[in-house]
């Protein structure tokens, strides 16, 4: 049971770094730099398409990898 965790959470790991690699930059240059933390804040830049999914595929294999931590930790 703890190999087929331990595999799981190996193959989560792998799928979570390369989504958040995938994800572009919320800010980019200097103009990001100075306005990016007031755009975030207010909501003016809504994610859509790809970014979206990316973000939602982010935050289910995070879920994830915290479970899967915490069932092996438990286990073993």
């Amino acid at each position: 049971m703890t190999i087929l965790l331990t595999v799981l959470l190996i193959i989560v790991a792998l799928a979570l770094i390369t989504v958040v690699l995938l994800q572009s930059g919320k800010s980019a240059g200097l103009s990001g730099a100075i306005s990016g933390g007031a755009e975030t804040l207010f909501g003016k830049q809504k994610a859509r398409g790809l970014d979206l999914v990316l973000h939602r595929a982010t935050v289910v294999l995070s879920v994830l990898f915290f479970v899967l931590t915490l069932t092996i930790a438990y286990f073993a």
